[in-house]
Formats: structure tokens, C-alpha cells, sequence
């Protein structure tokens, strides 16, 4: 199997339970949206859960993940498969201590950290002291979540990916079923979400369990607590926190600005960027992780040509997918809101500001995509100081930006300072990547780029035009809204399909051929 047919066949496995994932995510989000509108209860919650949700991304996914990865896979390929467990079993142990240290803080300082991510909500004592009893009863879901991204790392390295792609379903469960059997027993029934968080934290660790095990690695096993690995993850780690996870820097940065405008503002950013992780999640961040165990173990065997070769093919084929997305939600991105979220106490009024909003992340979407696989070509040369330096200067530029645009463009400019300092970290990555690694493809890149916003171009000014008669307008029902709209994205799926045909797309080809491949082995 050539490395181009792995990374798709992995990304196509990644996807998959990713759009799993994000369905039932879409069904939590409506109920929340549905029993909660967007006010003071969803506002706290969103604050509260974001916290945590970011230590996940930032210390777990983001950083530990990139940093153990490239480690762990240098283990298994130069000194063996038995010397590469003691090293996860330690990893395991060590980061354990770790996170309980760090859960038992954040429940402590819970009032601190809310009046640093959520000034605005000091004015109001009953959101504050909501959000701060909310952060406590979440705090706790970074342990779980911690060994799960280690989880993660191990499964991933030994090439398995669905289980870790699968977690976050368990985790959407919990929440949806904490609203129905949890909050009407509650006296602040918001406070049964929470409860629900904490419990998709134990499913999740829960379900990596059995797979570690298959794998052969049992972590009742005597190991050594401090493993010598473990100092190169660490001095990885660090700085990555910062590099690999800047675009959630970006949003909590967002959420902190959107607490200072009127009452929802941080519920709608926080719907728009719901959407936006769909594509997200579904297509750049399911090829960064599938790439990362290819690069890492090219780069461990110093084949430096066949690390390039396959970031150009991992950006080209990101690329190919994100741009008509981008393109999708940018036209369709009123019915998509209103067919999720406009019911219950989410009105007219929330649904259009939402898109508002979406207008401005979608904007983007090209470029969070691309910050993606960049990121993680970085970290599998074990490259941590770049990515960090040039991080800073996306985060300075996305605050100054933000402050700039919400004046004239309330929560709309605080989504688009996000897009435009994820396009500047886009740049300035690969700009660095082309110094330390020479000629890397871009010209070939470009060229696939062009063809694809070609394509999508069109299928954009098709689906405008057909979307006016076989979408409702906003006083139609529920169940003509979905068959309009579904009948405009799979009408817009096939015409992009049809004209990359056309041009006889390399990206077309290869991704209809692992497609195929995988219906004749089922």
C-alpha cells in the first residue's frame, strides 16, 4: 500500500466516525438549543464547558498527541515495540498524576478563571456564580479526556483510529440523555448538562480501553514512572500547546470579547463554530491525524523527500474537500441554522444572527484546514519552536482584529478576526516549512487549489440559483426545509463531483478509488 492510499484510507476511517460524531454533536446541540435558547443559562454553559474543552484541545489532542506521536513512533520504528510501551505505560501513569492535580486546581480556582475568560459576566452575580458552579462540576472532565488523547496517540501510532475517532459519540450521548433523564430532576436544570459531560468523560476513557489491551498493552504492568522518553514529549509539549492548538486560542479569545457585547452573542459564535467543526472535523482534522503516524515514521527513517511528498498530497487533498465546503455554508448557511437550531426559544431573530456569525468563520474554513496539516508536518520533524513563535504572532494579530472589527460588526467581526489571523498563521507556516524543508510542491498545490475553487465556483452559482425554489422560505416547515436543503447539498455534491471529473482531478481520483476499494472488501 503506497503512503498517498494509507493517509486516505486512514482519513476516510478518521472521517466517517468523525461525521458519526458530529451528527450526534448536531442532535446535542439541538436539544440544548431547544430546552435552552441562547440567554443566561446557555451563555454559562458554553463559558463553563469551553474551559475544559479547551484544556482538552490545548494539553491533550492538541499538544499531547503532536508531541507523543512523533516520539512514540520513533520508539516503536528504531528500538522495538517492547521499549515503545514501557514508554506509553509511563506516559500513562505520569499523566494521570498530572491531571488529578490539575482537576482538584481548576475546581478551586474556578471563580479566578471565570472572571479572566468571562469579564463581562462580573456585572451579573447570578451568570457568575451559574458559570463558576458549572466549571466546577466540569473541571474533572480533563482527566478522562487527558488519557484519552494519550489513548489516542498509542492507537493511532499502532495504526488503529476509529475507536479514538468514535469517543466523542459516547461523550454527545451522555449529554443529550443527562437533558432528558438528568436536568428536570435539577433545580437549575443546566446543571444536568454539566453532570452529562462528566459522564461522556469515564465512557470515553472507557471504550480505548479494550482496544490498548488487544494491542497488548496492559498498564497493570510494572513500569517505570519517569521513562527517558517521557523529557523529549515533555520539551515537545510545551511549546505546543500554543503552535498546535492557536485556533482555539483564537475562539476562547473570541468568547472573551463576545461576554462584552449584548446578551447571546456568545451562544451565537458558539453555533456558528459548531457548524464550521463539522468540515472541520470531519475532513482536515481526520487527514492531519492521519498523517501524522505517516510523517512521523518518515521522518524517524530521515526520508525527508517522502515527508514533503506527502504534505503536498495531504494539503491538496484537504484542500479538494474544505473549499467547496467553505463555499456550501457560505450560500446555504441561513436554512443549515435554521434546520438545526430554530426551534423552541431559538427564534427568527437568533437563527439569522447565527449565521451572521457563520458568514465570518466560513470565511476561514480553508485556512484552519490548512493550519492543520502544516501544523502536524511540524511536529513529526519534532519541530516545536516555530510553530509556537509563529502562533503568538496569529493570537496578538487575532486580539487586535477582534477589538478592531466588533464595533462595526458586533459578534460577525470577532468570527472574522479569527479567519483572518488563521489565514496569517496559514502563510506564515508555510512559509517557515519552505525554509526548513526546501521546495515543497506549492506550485503543484496552488494549481490543485485553483481547479477546486474553479469547481466550486460554479457549483456555488448553481446551487444559489436552485436553493431559491427548493428551499422554503422562513415560515415553511421543518420537514420541507430538510428536503430542500438536502436536495440542494447532494445536488451541490454531485456537480463539484462532476466538474472535478472534468478536470480530471488527481484528488477526485484518488479518494473514489479508496471508495472503491472499501465497498468491494465489505
Amino acid at each position: 500500500m503506497s503512503e498517498n492510499t494509507r493517509v486516505t484510507k486512514a482519513a476516510g476511517v478518521v472521517g466517517a466516525a468523525t461525521l458519526l460524531s458530529r451528527l450526534f454533536g448536531f442532535i446535542r446541540d439541538v436539544v440544548i438549543a431547544w430546552f435552552f435558547g441562547a440567554g443566561l443559562s446557555s451563555d454559562a454553559f458554553f463559558v463553563a464547558f469551553r474551559i475544559p474543552n479547551l484544556l482538552r484541545r490545548l494539553f491533550a489532542e492538541g499538544s499531547l498527541s503532536i508531541a507523543f506521536i512523533p516520539v512514540f513512533t520513533e520508539y516503536l520504528t528504531v528500538k522495538g515495540k517492547e521499549e515503545a510501551f514501557k514508554l506509553a505505560g509511563s506516559a500513562m501513569w505520569l499523566l494521570s498524576m498530572i491531571l488529578a492535580v490539575v482537576a482538584v486546581l481548576g475546581i478551586l480556582l474556578s471563580p479566578v478563571i471565570i472572571k479572566v475568560i468571562a469579564p463581562g459576566f462580573i456585572d451579573s452575580p447570578e451568570k457568575f456564580f451559574l458559570t463558576v458552579n458549572l466549571t466546577r462540576i466540569m473541571f474533572p472532565y480533563i482527566f478522562f479526556i487527558g488519557l484519552v488523547a494519550l489513548s489516542m496517540g498509542i492507537l493511532n501510532s499502532l495504526g488503529h483510529f476509529a475507536a479514538p475517532a468514535l469517543a466523542p459519540v459516547f461523550l454527545n450521548v451522555a449529554m443529550i440523555c443527562s437533558v432528558f433523564f438528568i436536568s428536570p430532576h435539577m433545580s437549575d436544570p443546566i446543571t444536568g448538562l454539566a453532570i452529562g459531560v462528566l459522564i461522556g468523560g469515564v465512557l470515553q476513557l472507557a471504550l480505548q480501553i479494550p482496544f490498548l489491551i488487544k494491542k497488548g498493552l496492559y498498564f497493570w504492568q510494572k513500569v517505570k514512572i519517569f521513562h527517558p522518553g517521557l523529557k523529549r514529549i515533555g520539551v515537545l509539549m510545551l511549546p505546543a500547546v500554543f503552535g498546535a492548538a492557536v485556533y482555539q486560542i483564537n475562539i476562547l479569545v473570541g468568547t472573551l470579547l463576545a461576554s462584552l457585547l449584548p446578551e447571546g452573542s456568545v451562544s451565537y459564535l458558539y453555533y456558528a463554530d459548531r457548524l464550521v467543526q463539522f468540515p472541520l472535523g470531519i475532513f482536515a482534522i481526520a487527514t492531519a491525524t492521519a498523517i501524522l503516524p505517516s510523517l512521523s515514521r518518515q521522518a524517524a527513517s530521515r526520508d525527508l523527500e517522502a515527508v514533503k511528498a506527502t504534505f503536498a498530497y495531504a494539503m491538496k487533498l484537504v484542500l479538494f474537500i474544505t473549499i467547496p465546503s467553505m463555499v456550501g455554508l457560505i450560500i446555504l448557511r441561513e436554512p443549515i441554522v435554521a434546520l438545526l437550531f430554530k426551534r423552541g426559544v431559538f427564534d427568527s431573530k437568533a437563527t439569522q444572527l447565527t449565521a451572521y456569525a457563520l458568514l465570518y468563520y466560513s470565511i476561514g474554513l480553508w485556512a484552519f484546514s490548512g493550519v492543520r496539516i502544516v501544523v502536524s508536518t511540524f511536529y513529526a520533524l519534532q519541530d516545536t519552536r516555530t510553530p509556537v513563535r509563529i502562533a503568538v504572532i496569529s493570537i496578538i494579530a487575532n486580539i487586535a482584529l477582534g477589538i478592531i472589527l466588533m464595533g462595526p460588526l458586533a459578534h460577525g467581526g470577532l468570527a472574522l478576526s479569527t479567519s483572518l489571523a488563521s489565514m496569517l498563521n496559514l502563510g506564515l507556516l508555510v512559509r517557515a516549512l519552505k525554509i526548513k524543508l526546501g521546495s515543497l510542491g506549492l506550485r503543484s498545490i496552488a494549481e490543485s487549489a485553483c481547479k477546486s475553487v474553479l469547481c466550486a465556483a460554479i457549483m456555488g452559482i448553481i446551487i444559489k440559483m436552485v436553493s431559491i425554489f427548493m428551499i422554503p422560505s422562513a415560515d415553511g416547515s421543518l420537514h420541507r426545509l430538510f428536503l430542500g436543503l438536502m436536495g440542494t447539498i447532494i445536488i451541490g455534491f454531485l456537480l463539484y463531483g462532476f466538474f472535478s471529473f472534468l478536470i480530471k482531478s488527481p484528488e477526485l481520483e484518488k479518494v473514489w478509488g479508496v471508495i472503491v476499494k472499501g465497498i468491494r472488501k465489505s
